[in-house]
């Protein structure tokens, strides 16, 4: 070999070591073996799942992943439901009112309006043309009254209270009580009601003429006069204790106008108690 000028060596084409396999492919950049790869065997290949060396096509069978990469299969995109959950569970809700809605409402009925000419069920009362009216039948005369009760009378034996009354008899147009040395005149008329007191109590009661009343035929109210029984002697009218079971003959006085008819008798057998009506007619 003839030596180059100028001092420097001639500069040979560098070569590496166990230049084999895929990669020696003139074009294609050179991949290393992996280390300890021993000389003249193929390049080695990356492990399953790992990405080739660079500018290495993957082997036949290996999935391309994003890039150009080796990798696992592409998952399938997913649809449009399941990409928008929100709308969907909004839309089924919707849907749920709307078709709850119309069962709801199927089974009303409209109200049904019932014809003029249905039948009612009352007899039709409008006279006809060939018809003549019907003349009105006699009026319905009230129910009468019934009569008012009236009153005991005299010999009836009424109650109140303690006491029980029997008015036995009942003198008008008396002018004076009394004798001719003791007596009092009547400023009108007295009159004079006779009367048996029983005391069907079971205490004694006291009977007092005061509490008497008597009504005339005009509806005046007469009080007793006490100071008049006193002249008869034996009125029994004036503060008379009547024991229980037992018996008085009383007489009460009244001083009424002298043209007054007497009507009523109210009893008592205390100043308080409700009272009894007897009639003097």
């Amino acid at each position: 070999m003839t030596a180059p000028t100028g001092g420097q060596l001639p500069q040979q084409p560098a070569q590496h070591p166990a230049q084999t396999g895929p990669a020696a492919v003139p074009g294609q950049p050179y991949s290393s073996p992996l280390q300890g790869a021993a000389p003249g065997q193929p390049v080695a290949t990356p492990y399953p799942g790992q990405a080739p060396y660079p500018g290495h096509a993957p082997y036949p069978g290996q999935p391309v992943g994003a890039g150009g990469a080796p990798g696992g299969p592409t998952p399938p995109r997913k649809n449009w439901f399941a990409r928008h959950k929100v709308l969907t569970a909004l839309g089924v809700v919707v849907l749920l009112v709307i078709i709850g809605a119309n069962l709801g409402g199927g089974g009303e009925e409209e109200p049904t309006t019932p014809s003029v000419a249905a039948d009612t069920g009352s007899p039709d009362t409008t006279p006809k043309a060939d018809e003549a009216p019907a003349e009105p039948g006699p009026a319905e005369e009230p129910p009468a009254e019934e009569p008012e009760q009236s009153a005991p009378g005299v010999g009836t034996a009424v109650r109140d209270g303690k006491f029980e009354f029997t008015v036995t008899s009942v003198e008008t147009g008396v002018a004076t009580v009394g004798d001719e040395y003791l007596n009092e005149q009547a400023q009108g008329q007295f009159v004079l009601v006779h009367m048996t007191v029983t005391n069907i109590g079971d205490a004694a009661q006291m009977f007092d003429g005061s509490s008497q009343k008597l009504v005339d035929t005009a509806g005046r109210e007469h009080s007793a006069d006490t100071s008049a029984a006193i002249y008869l002697g034996d009125a029994n009218s004036f503060l008379t204790d009547i024991n229980p079971g037992n018996s008085v003959e009383g007489t009460v006085v009244f001083d009424i106008p002298a043209d007054a008819v007497p009507a009523t008798l109210t009893l008592h057998d205390s100043f308080f108690s409700g009272g009894v009506e007897v009639s003097l007619g």
